[in-house]
C-alpha cells in the first residue's frame, strides 16, 4: 500500500512540475501569429531567407550618435550594409546622421519613439508609438520605414494587427549580442558569430565596446562566405 501511496505521489508531483513549466513557457514566449483581416495570419519575423548565404546585422539606436557615426566608417570601410532601427526621440535631434545612413545604402526602420513596452500598450498607444516616429523618420530623412522592432523585444498581438494595419513588418532576432548590458569584448564576438546560419539578424546597440569589435565580427562573417545586407534584403518582398 505504501508503494502503491509513493508511486501516485511521485506521478502526480512529476505532473505538476510539467504544468508549471508550461504556464512559466506560455508566459515568456512572445506571441507569433496573429489572425487578422479574415484569417490572414501574420506574425514577427526572427530571421531572413535561410537558403541565401546573408545575415544582417541590426542596430537599435536611441543613444551615442557619436558611436553611430564611427559604426557608420566601420560599414563603409568594409563594404557592408546594416539596419538601423532608430527611436524617434532620437531621430528628431540626429537629421544629419539619419541622412548619412540613407546616402550610404543602409535601411532606416522604427524602434518606436520613446521606447515603451509596446506589450502593455493599447491600440492607440501602439499606434502613436510607431506612427509618429515614422513620421519622423520620413520628414527627416526622404525615407519611409516599413520594418519595426518592439523595444525590448516585448509586444503583443495588439502590436502585430497595429503595425501590419500601419504597414509594417514586425522585426525580431536570431542572436543578440546583449551589448547594452555586456561590454566584453570577447563575449559580444562570441554571440555574434557562433553557430552562425544562412539569413540571421544579429542585434547590437552603439556602445564603444560593440565598435571596437564591429571590424573582427564583420571579417569572420567574410571569411565564411557571408554577405552583410539589409533586413528587408534578407526577407525579400514576401517577408520570407
Amino acid at each position: 500500500m505504501k508503494k502503491i501511496s509513493r508511486r501516485i505521489t511521485i506521478i502526480t508531483n512529476a505532473c505538476l512540475f510539467l504544468l508549471i513549466v508550461g504556464v512559466f513557457m506560455v508566459g515568456f514566449v512572445p506571441e507569433r501569429v496573429v489572425p487578422i483581416n479574415g484569417g490572414k495570419e501574420i506574425g514577427a519575423i526572427y530571421n531572413g531567407n535561410r537558403e541565401k548565404r546573408n545575415v544582417s546585422i541590426m542596430i537599435n539606436v536611441y543613444e551615442n550618435t557619436k558611436v553611430v557615426n564611427g559604426i557608420l566608417d566601420v560599414l563603409s570601410e568594409k563594404g557592408a550594409k546594416a539596419t538601423f532601427f532608430v527611436g524617434g526621440c532620437w531621430a528628431d535631434d540626429n537629421q544629419t546622421t539619419l541622412i548619412r545612413i540613407v546616402n550610404e545604402g543602409h535601411e532606416i526602420a522604427n524602434h518606436g519613439y520613446f521606447h515603451k513596452d509596446h506589450a502593455k500598450l493599447d491600440v492607440k498607444g501602439n499606434e502613436q508609438e510607431i506612427s509618429l516616429t515614422g513620421t519622423v523618420v520620413e520628414s527627416l530623412s526622404g525615407v519611409r520605414p516599413t520594418l519595426f522592432a518592439p523595444p525590448s523585444g516585448s509586444f503583443s498581438n495588439t502590436t502585430l494587427e497595429v503595425a501590419y494595419n500601419l504597414g509594417y513588418k514586425v522585426i525580431m532576432w536570431s542572436k543578440d549580442t546583449i551589448d547594452w548590458r555586456d561590454s566584453d569584448k570577447t563575449t559580444i564576438f562570441n554571440r555574434a558569430t557562433k553557430n552562425l546560419t544562412n539569413g540571421d539578424f544579429i542585434l547590437m546597440h552603439p556602445k564603444a565596446h560593440t565598435l571596437s569589435v564591429l571590424p573582427k565580427i564583420i571579417d569572420f562573417y567574410k571569411a565564411n562566405g557571408y554577405d552583410l545586407v539589409t533586413v528587408s534584403e534578407s526577407i525579400g518582398e514576401n517577408g520570407e
